[in-house]
């Protein structure tokens, strides 16, 4: 897993990393521009902040999520290496965000309101998730965004447990995904399987034209 980020609005020039989720128990350590947090329980990286990141990479012209290519993740783990890190980054062109397909859902034996769903997703995976959205059914098409995924807020989608049912993805409102004219009441952004294939990334493109103002 590898996730960027790169606001220099609020951070300057400096690439945020993620390799793992956070840790209870996390510590850093500085080598000339780049920093790594840790974990202190079995020193794990879970990331890596890069200072001056315009000098290696060049011109970031994104803000938010950055996804970087073979060519980009070489070049910060040759600064890894001269700094004196592990060259441990590597690349991830897997889709977060998903088409997937609610093939059973069962109710959660500890609420009267969130339901259990196995929804089929990408490269034959099969993900149990907790979902409390009142219109989530099997047989629909929904956008999972997976482990991983950064949404369009910065929030981070990590494996969790909701009532003791462990749940490893997160089934989208529109909203959540911030398309365009959105609607504002609860519930998950079922998809026509025709317009949106299952099993497939999520066209971000084709789903800003969903709704109309």
């Amino acid at each position: 897993m590898l996730i960027a980020s790169y606001n220099p609005t609020q951070m300057g020039d400096v690439l945020l990393t993620m390799v793992r989720p956070e840790a209870a128990a996390q510590a850093t350590e500085q080598k000339g521009r780049i920093v790594r947090i840790f974990n202190t329980e079995n020193n794990e990286t879970l990331g890596f902040n890069f200072f001056d990141v315009s000098e290696i990479l060049g011109d970031l012209a994104v803000k938010g999520q950055v996804f970087l290519d073979q060519a980009q993740v070489e070049a910060l783990n040759q600064a890894l290496q001269a700094a004196g890190f592990e060259p441990e980054l590597v690349v991830d062109d897997e889709p977060k965000f998903v088409v997937g397909y609610v093939a059973e859902l069962t109710e959660h034996p500890d609420s009267d309101h969130l339901h259990i769903a196995k929804i089929e997703v990408d490269n034959d995976q099969t993900l149990q998730i907790v979902c409390g959205a009142p219109n989530i059914e099997a047989g629909q098409n929904v956008v999972v965004a997976k482990v991983g995924a950064m949404m369009p807020n910065g929030a981070m989608i990590w494996p969790g447990k909701l009532r003791g049912v462990d749940s490893y993805g997160m089934v989208c409102a529109a909203r959540e995904l911030e398309l365009p004219n959105a609607p504002k009441k609860r519930g998950i952004l079922v998809l026509d399987p025709a317009e949106f294939e299952a099993k497939t990334a999520f066209d971000f493109e084709k789903g800003a034209k969903l709704f109309t103002a």
